[in-house]
């Protein structure tokens, strides 16, 4: 009774207690030993590999390997290629004879048009695992797949032959025009996929660069919400890989992420942590829940991390300008973790740590005379991407901070020829529709376009949106006037670019500046947009203005 026997079978957790239940039976189909050699697989085999190689020596296990080894013709189909699948796990050498005769075996019936498509898939696996993209024989699987009823695929062969077309990245439009048919019938599957076929799915579509496949794309990460706190650490990083590649971003998965992460971050992998701030960074996404989980693993865990880790759990926070509740802790945790392990570090992500900091006001005093050495500075140099303008407005930032911010440093000055003189921020940009709506209404407050200025370089590093003039007696100069100048009000016009995701909170780079321009004497006025989106016409706009720049003769 084969439902009897696996049902036995499937409540031994021991390769003892597995050949001690089948040396008490007579006799055993070829199912039912596959099925045993799978069972000792899954509880003798983890992610080390093989857990005890003397079970490999046993009686029980020789017996049934002899049985595959000289029956192999007389084998039915699904016990030939699970016996195939359970030896590859079990890392039976794959030149020895047992193995090249069960081989041989399923490659004659695959070219004899003998399997099923979940044969099919047991197979593919099977080479996968034992030889990897450049076996010839996946791409004979793959045509056969072709040849069977794709709308009666089950989601597991639909995974298999993604799988595979995704290792062996075959190109051309045969290849395509199956993947276009393979889109369209998951699609309509997408609600059947477990955590591993949507994971491996999303995966497949990245490698195979599938852009077009829009539908499914969202379909599946849609889907994937419901399984967040179900994935592997190795699932969820394909999931939120995939969210990257083709630019999703949904606040049910946010969410998702914010309930999972807390629970569960004590447990999960550093890479998979290091890979959720990476997301939250790129998409700009504060999630408190999520940052303060992280910044309490990294005070318990930072001695474990990498060097990239390490600079991959900190950065988002200069990025995204915020300070968790544990902050003093955090950041006295990462001066230790630097202090013995800066040499460790490649310069790029040392520059990169260090320059997040000050976003924040963490001044990493202790480290700047090692940035601004030159020994330091042709090591940047040499290390892609170089020098490049990105690089020398961080090091200019930093030096600017230490001299603004820091009067009692004094260590090494950064080198005037590695300073640059405006700043190359991506989202520092003013927002175009905005920035004429505030133009129009300063025009119609100040009657004539004479009395303020846009984009005005400034001789410290950074570009005002709008300047005005005033003197003394707080009347508005010309812009172009250089003499008589008393005071000097700068118009941050900040669109959505310059705040985080759904958020009123300014990202770090645009903090900074704001605090720098304070700093140099500047009167800090910021126009935020969700403070003038609802201003219907210039009228309104003009008052909101006057109440803003000039309160003391508004009303």
């Amino acid at each position: 009774d084969e439902q009897l026997f696996f049902k036995k079978l499937n409540n031994l957790y021991t390769s003892k207690d597995i050949f001690y239940f089948l040396s008490s039976l007579e006799v055993m189909s070829d199912i039912m030993a596959a099925g045993a050699l799978q069972r000792i697989s899954e509880v003798e085999v983890d992610h080390n590999g093989l857990k005890n190689p003397a079970l490999l020596e046993n009686e029980v296990f020789r017996a049934l390997c002899f049985q595959f080894e000289f029956e192999s013709t007389k084998l039915s189909n699904t016990g030939l290629l699970n016996a195939l699948q359970a030896l590859i796990k079990l890392r039976i050498d794959p030149q020895g004879t047992l193995m090249t005769r069960l081989l041989s075996e399923s490659e004659e019936r695959l070219g004899r048009g003998q399997l099923t498509a979940e044969n099919l898939c047991s197979l593919g696996e099977s080479l996968l695992e034992l030889e990897g993209p450049s076996c010839a024989t996946l791409e004979q699987i793959v045509n056969h797949m072709q040849e069977r009823d794709i709308e009666r695929w089950s989601p597991r062969e639909i995974v298999m032959v993604y799988k595979i077309l995704q290792e062996t990245a075959r190109e051309g439009e045969q290849c395509q025009n199956l993947l276009n048919r393979l889109n369209s019938v998951t699609l309509h599957r997408v609600s059947q996929l477990s955590p591993n076929f949507a994971s491996v799915i999303l995966n497949s579509l990245v490698v195979l660069r599938q852009t077009r496949a829009v539908l499914l794309v969202t379909a599946l990460c849609k889907h994937s919400v419901k399984y967040v706190p179900y994935f592997t650490d190795h699932e969820l990083v394909n999931v939120l890989e995939a969210f990257l590649f083709f630019g999703q971003k949904l606040q049910i998965f946010t969410e998702a992420l914010g309930r999972h992460v807390p629970r569960s971050i004590l447990t999960m992998h550093p890479q998979t942590v290091s890979k959720v701030m990476h997301y939250c960074c790129k998409k700009m996404i504060l999630s408190k829940p999520i940052f303060d989980a992280v910044a309490e693993g990294f005070i318990s865990n930072a001695d474990r991390l990498t060097t990239d880790q390490i600079a991959a759990y900190i950065i988002p926070f200069g990025t995204l300008n915020y300070l968790p509740p544990s902050a003093s802790s955090l950041f006295r945790k990462l001066e230790t973790v630097l202090h013995t392990r800066l040499r460790h570090f490649q310069p790029h992500t040392l520059l990169n740590l260090l320059h997040s900091c000050v976003l924040i006001q963490r001044y990493p005093i202790n480290f700047l005379p090692k940035i601004f050495s030159p020994y330091f500075l042709q090591k940047l140099q040499a290390q892609p991407p170089g020098l490049n303008r990105v690089v020398m407005s961080q090091l200019t930032q930093l030096f600017l901070t230490v001299t603004l911010e820091c009067p009692f440093y004094e260590g090494p000055k950064l080198l005037s020829r590695y300073q640059v003189k405006a700043c190359s921020v991506p989202h520092s940009s003013p927002d175009v529709h905005l920035f004429k709506k505030v133009k129009t209404g300063l025009l119609h407050l100040l009657k004539k376009r004479i009395y303020f200025a846009s984009e005005v370089s400034t001789p410290y590093f950074y570009v005002v949106d709008i300047e005005i003039k005033l003197d003394e007696e707080g009347l508005v100069l010309p812009a172009a006037q250089l003499e008589e100048v008393h005071r000097r009000i700068a118009l941050c016009v900040d669109g959505q670019n310059r705040f985080c995701s759904h958020s009123h909170n300014l990202l770090g780079e645009e903090a900074i500046k704001q605090r720098h321009l304070q700093l140099l004497g500047y009167e800090v006025v910021q126009i935020p947009f969700f403070e003038i989106e609802s201003l219907q016409n210039t009228r309104k706009m003009a008052d909101y203005l006057h109440k803003k720049i000039f309160p003391c003769t508004y009303g």
